[in-house]
């Protein structure tokens, strides 16, 4: 399987990030998701999960930054739409986790605690992690999802994986 990002000059486009317009915030964060290509997906596919996550975060803030977790995307939905995160329409076909905005230490408004938070690099470019996984069926998860229950439902459930780093300028 493999995935792909529209990218510009080998950056995360701004209109996903914090140099996004301000039409594209919520809550002082940026919350328009990209569009993700998925290709050579299995046959079996019975729904798709992903995971956007700040490893390059963790000397600034003590741990990696989630931005983006989501499960039981449709698996006609090859291309997953930009804005799926937040149009209502897109968000309705599957659930969404927790973001690290809904952290104990520094705590957002619960607008912004769930679903695609973009990319807001504090003091250099940072790599995000898009890993997108093949599922054999849906995963049983409620929404407001954490990371960890996502990780303990993907088990044995896993056709296939593909991860893309996505750089992101300062």
């Amino acid at each position: 399987m493999k995935i792909t990002v529209p990218l510009t000059d080998g950056f995360l486009p701004a209109r996903f990030t914090k140099h996004a317009d301000a039409t594209d915030f919520l809550a002082g964060v940026p919350v328009r998701s990209f569009p993700i290509t998925i290709t050579e997906a299995p046959t079996a596919t019975q729904a798709f999960a992903l995971s956007l996550i700040d490893f390059d975060a963790t000397p600034v803030c003590g741990f990696p930054w989630v931005h983006w977790l989501a499960a039981n995307l449709p698996a006609t939905w090859l291309t997953i739409p930009e804005t799926a995160s937040q149009e209502p329409k897109l968000a309705a076909q599957f659930i969404q986790g927790k973001n690290s905005n809904a952290n104990a230490f520094a705590p957002r408004p619960t607008s912004v605690t769930t679903g695609y938070t973009g990319p807001q690099p504090p003091d250099k470019a940072h790599a995000y992690t898009l890993t997108v996984y093949a599922l054999d069926e849906q995963l049983q998860l409620a929404p407001g999802f954490w990371l960890n229950d996502l990780r303990r439902a993907l088990r044995g459930h896993v056709l296939a994986k593909a991860q893309l780093e996505l750089p992101c300028q300062v």
